[in-house]
């Protein structure tokens, strides 16, 4: 089969080195990828979101399947274009890809579905979600309904921090159309994990669960950011809650969506916090997780590309899946300023001997090749993978990796799986 991948990330890497072990792969394209990618196929050029220009290129290069791997082509209705043009891909379509490019709506329709969830607010209006936000007392969340590449949600201690993010948000509009509604919502309180499902018209699988870090600093201080650091499994997800997150939130969401007629096809990713009252829905997304992909990838033991066309084809029952038992970290080294501002084109350094290191992978996300040589090309710039005999080994594997990379500028926490 000829496969092209969408997306440039961390997470496009990660499913690239996966593919590209498959005995059905014929060629592998990634648009536009990355210096990673460009290791283990061809790099196209071209936008992900420009949905025509994506069904050109597929036409063009005789392609059999896409693997779809950010939420904005999903959302732009990608595979809606490819399927009219008779492709297959991976992903689900845009009415489906909504539950992620839409929090208003995931909002609703997680009321509707009576989904554990926070108590939350919409607004249209600043002035309304102002004098709202004004009568809080306790820390709150406030996001932007649309997509702002990870970066529009700002958990704030204080309301007041919140009437701050309000202003960013709807009046300066740091996140353009995405900010026109946003959600004011409670604070939770407790650890984050993330649970991943394929799901098809008759099938709900269940992925290796994930951790994710999402602040910039150590102890989870700092700004949000796209992910610094992950492992999996979570410690924290027993085979029990599993059962009851798939009873109480994956089945019901899915039911919903096809009470509006909408067949979900694709990933679908359940940000989770384990409060004391159990656990509830932070947000849904419509693709793989980055970096959690990056940490259940190198687990999966397997055909992943015949996987997901089993999936894309309605037969997930039918697909054979099994996992590495050893846990797996990764560890994001990301462009000083991230995730404000940034300088780009800096040479790196020591990948090959990072690389040479037992059971590491080290996935680029935010690079490009310029002469032969590989620069940063992102605020997250790599995410160093390892495989241990248990997470302990894996995390220690993982930094020792990392200390072997260098590029000018580069930060990266210090404390991923230390808890």
């Amino acid at each position: 089969m000829n496969v092209l991948i969408l997306g440039n990330g961390g997470r496009e890497h990660a499913l690239a080195v996966a593919i590209a072990r498959s005995p059905k792969l014929t060629r592998l394209y990634t648009l536009p990828g990355n210096a990673g990618t460009a290791a283990v196929g061809t790099n196209l050029t071209g936008d992900p979101g420009d949905v025509k220009a994506v069904v050109a290129a597929a036409r063009e290069r005789s392609i059999d399947f896409v693997v779809v791997g950010p939420e904005a082509p999903l959302c732009a209705g990608v595979v809606d274009a490819l399927s009219a043009a008779g492709i297959r891909a991976f992903g689900p379509k845009r009415a489906a890809a909504r539950i992620e490019g839409d929090k208003a709506y995931a909002k609703e329709l997680m009321r509707r579905a009576r989904v554990p969830t926070a108590e939350a607010r919409i607004f249209e209006n600043f002035q309304a979600a102002h004098t709202y936000t004004a009568t809080r007392e306790n820390g709150l969340v406030v996001k932007a309904s649309g997509l702002a590449a990870g970066k529009g949600v700002i958990v704030c201690d204080e309301p007041s921090d919140a009437l701050i993010a309000l202003e960013q948000m709807m009046v300066e509009r740091r996140f353009g159309d995405a900010g026109n509604t946003v959600i004011v919502e409670e604070r939770l309180q407790g650890p984050e994990v993330s649970v991943l499902a394929l799901v098809d018209e008759n099938t709900i699988y269940v992925l290796e669960t994930a951790q994710d870090y999402k602040r910039l600093g150590d102890g989870d201080s700092g700004p949000n950011t796209g992910g610094m650091g992950a492992h999996s499994p979570s410690p924290r997800v027993t085979d029990e809650l599993l059962d009851r997150v798939q009873a109480d939130v994956l089945v019901p969401i899915i039911d919903a969506l096809r009470g509006e007629d909408v067949q979900y096809c694709g990933v679908l990713y359940a940000g989770l916090m384990l409060t004391a009252a159990g656990p509830k829905v932070l947000e849904f997304n419509c693709r793989f997780g980055d970096p959690e992909a990056q940490v259940v990838l190198p687990r999966f033991r397997g055909d992943l590309l015949s996987t997901l066309v089993a999936c894309a084809d309605n037969q997930l029952a039918d697909a054979e899946i099994d996992w590495d038992p050893r846990p797996a970290v990764t560890v994001v080294l990301a462009s000083g300023g991230y995730p404000g501002k940034y300088e780009t084109g800096k040479a790196i350094r020591g990948l090959a001997e990072a690389e040479a290191l037992d059971d590491v992978t080290v996935y680029h996300a935010g690079t490009r090749l310029e002469d032969g040589v590989v620069l940063t090309n992102g605020g997250r710039v790599l995410a160093v993978t390892a495989l241990g005999t248990d997470v302990a080994a894996a995390r220690a594997q993982a930094y020792r990796a990392a200390d072997l990379i260098h590029f000018d500028g580069v930060t990266r926490r210090e404390d991923i799986a230390a808890n």
